[in-house]
């Protein structure tokens, strides 16, 4: 009997324990649960985009790997940074023979702009692709390429960028554990409002205006008589659609393909700003790699590039067709003189942080 008893507790002590068992695991699993759904909320990617970050985030190292890297960017699965990036990830992948893995991370994945470049310097993200704007708080002097109306076209800002003045704007970045591997593209930047037409500098007058965390761009806004509002990309369409701010202003690939014609009705192609892209690897990561490795990193973000800026050209004439088609009242001629001459004194405020002798040389380069 006594025999019966013992037995009779032992398992009454393995049920109990295994009951704390679950007690312990169950709170823990539902903490990272809420955690990942947090994180799949803000970032509000579409069907295809959360599959495709899901893929990336859970993909298997390869057996031959020996470095595997994460690619951020804040942009969906159908945008050039994303094209850009396949392609980097195809050419480093095969030229290193699989001894690199570049694992994909889009629509703000990691976080917005910040999130992603403060990743860079702590070595958890190795790589991330933007605008020029939010990397220019790590790197100041980048500010300039901000400047509105800065450069007369295309070429003339590829030939700034892909120069001796783009490598020292971007050195900088270097002390702060950041490298510059090469200047993308997010293409010319344009305003859109859901209040009234825009045709010339003095209509924008009033507005409330979202705008990226820039000096330069809060300058530009309230040089044209605007309230400038600093809002994280991934937060800006619930903005419109909630009215805490009137308008934006974006290149057409980030307005299309987020769907911003949804919640704003009128588009003005002020071309003010060439937002050139950098594509940004973490020092920390890219010292690690052997010297042949680093070679192949090198060369293939700027391949990749060159890829990205052509596609990014492609595909304009497209993004105005889609928006017109979906009803958005497109002002394709307005006064871009008004605007010039409006911000003139953003021009002003900054030569004396930029540089006038900066400022000018890039102006007049032929």
């Amino acid at each position: 009997m006594k025999k019966t008893w013992n037995w009779i507790v032992i398992i009454a002590l393995m049920i109990t324990m295994a009951g704390c068992g679950k007690a312990i695991s169950g709170p823990k699993q539902q903490e990272q649960g809420n955690g990942a759904q947090q994180q799949a909320d803000s970032a509000k990617p579409s069907a295809s985009t959360a599959s495709s970050a899901s893929s990336a985030s859970s993909a298997p190292k390869s057996d031959s790997a020996q470095y595997v890297f994460k690619l951020g960017h804040l942009q969906t699965t159908d945008h050039p940074y994303q094209k850009g990036a396949e392609k980097f990830k195809q050419i480093v992948e095969e030229k290193s023979g699989g001894r690199i893995q570049i694992d994909i991370f889009p629509s703000s994945q990691l976080g917005n702009a910040r999130d992603e470049i403060e990743g860079l310097q702590l070595g958890t993200i190795q790589f991330h692709v933007g605008s020029v704007a939010p990397v220019a708080n790590f790197a100041p002097k980048l500010n300039v390429l901000s400047l509105p109306y800065l450069f007369r076209d295309k070429n003339h800002a590829l030939k700034v960028l892909d120069g001796d003045i783009g490598k020292e704007l971007s050195a900088d970045l270097e002390s702060k554990g950041i490298v510059n591997l090469a200047y993308w593209e997010n293409g010319w930047r344009h305003m859109t409002n859901n209040v009234r037409p825009i045709k010339s500098a003095a209509d924008v007058k009033g507005l409330k205006i979202r705008v990226l965390e820039s000096p330069v761009y809060v300058s530009f806004v309230k040089a044209l008589g605007a309230t400038p509002t600093p809002i994280p990309f991934g937060e800006l369409y619930s903005a419109m659609e909630q009215k805490v701010v009137d308008g934006q202003e974006n290149p057409l690939a980030q307005i299309t393909q987020n769907k911003f014609n949804e919640v704003q009705k009128y588009m003005t192609l002020t071309a003010h700003t060439y937002d050139a892209a950098v594509f940004l690897v973490s020092k920390s990561a890219l010292d690690k790699l052997p010297a042949d490795l680093q070679k192949i990193v090198k060369d293939a973000a700027v391949e990749a590039g060159n890829y990205e800026r052509q596609l990014n050209a492609q595909l304009d004439e497209g993004f105005m067709k889609k928006l017109k088609s979906a009803g958005m009242v497109i002002e394709e001629k307005p006064d871009l003189d008004s605007f010039r001459k409006a911000v003139e004194p953003v021009y002003k405020e900054f030569e004396g942080k930029l540089g006038k002798d900066l400022i000018d040389k890039i102006r007049s380069m032929e």
